[in-house]
């Protein structure tokens, strides 16, 4: 009976043996199947944002945000048809300053090569860039759209080549002040303060141009003609057919003055043969 419990003891050794080292196995196998994540490190570049100081954070997130802002100059054409030129110019004047802009120019005239009168006119205005396509679909609803065409041109590029630029200006204009104020020598005052003036000149010139970007940039510019309808009249066509008549007897006679322009020298040559062949045979006549 002991023996029994002994051979009991020991199978169930083996058999918790066995199952832990399947148990491992499985566990070994599994690890094995699981994909491998590769781990980079980081380059010298990298900010580790788990320590990074604010600042240092504020500076990354500036930093993406102006290389990934594009800078682009809007302008529309767009043409109009409507029933009074001159009201719907006014009109306009009056979306464009509810819109936030402005009017640059704005004309109506009537067109007094065409027999009935109609009126046209032209409106420029600039919108603020983030209102101009709601802008343009309201003078759209004034009457009947008879072209239109938007055109982007990107300044990206120069804008950012223009900041940087000044930028180092800047930098150049406080280095040479400070050292303007070192300056013992007259000398060395006037040659600080020459090179002062020129970049200073500089700066004023490329901050004109940021200006004049900027305005381009957040104002777009659309221009607007205005046309009314051309009337259809009813007639019988006489005076048609009167112009018509009138355009023909001159023609006429213009073909009549080209072909008598021609015709008189052969004429004159021919009169000149006719009176030496009648001249030279009345004197063979008379010598007979």
């Amino acid at each position: 009976m002991k023996r029994t419990y002994q051979l009991l003891v020991v199978l169930l050794i083996f058999i918790g043996t066995s199952v832990a080292g399947c148990i491992s196995q499985m566990s070994t196998e599994s690890s094995l199947q699981s994909p491998q994540v590769t781990v980079y490190p980081a380059s010298k570049n990298s900010v580790s944002y788990e320590y990074a100081s604010d600042e240092m954070l504020a500076e990354d997130v500036t930093s993406e945000v102006y290389v990934s802002e594009r800078k682009t100059i809007t302008s529309v054409e767009m043409s109009i048809e409507v029933d009074n030129a001159s009201r719907t110019v006014d009109d306009i004047i009056t979306m464009t300053t509810a819109a936030g802009g402005y009017v640059s120019s704005s004309s109506v005239y009537d067109l007094s090569y065409d027999s009935t009168p109609r009126q046209e006119g032209y409106v420029t205005v600039r919108i603020p860039s983030e209102n101009y396509t709601a802008f343009v679909k309201d003078i759209e609803n004034l009457g009947d759209l008879s072209s239109k065409s938007i055109t982007g041109t990107d300044v990206t590029e120069e804008y950012i080549d223009l900041e940087a630029r000044l930028n180092n200006l800047q930098k150049q204009e406080k280095r040479l002040t400070e050292i303007l104020n070192m300056s013992n020598t007259v000398e060395e005052v006037l040659s600080v303060e020459q090179e002062l003036e020129r970049v200073r000149g500089e700066i004023d010139s490329l901050t004109g141009r940021l200006q004049y970007l900027d305005n381009r940039i957040d104002l777009a510019t659309i221009n607007i003609r205005v046309t009314e309808p051309t009337p259809i009249t009813h007639s019988w066509g006489m005076r048609d057919a009167l112009s018509s008549s009138v355009q023909g007897f001159v023609s006429t006679v213009r073909a009549m003055v080209i072909l008598v322009g021609y015709l008189l020298p052969i004429a004159i040559v021919l009169s000149v043969l006719i009176t030496i062949v009648f001249v030279i045979g009345r004197q063979v006549h008379r010598k007979r």
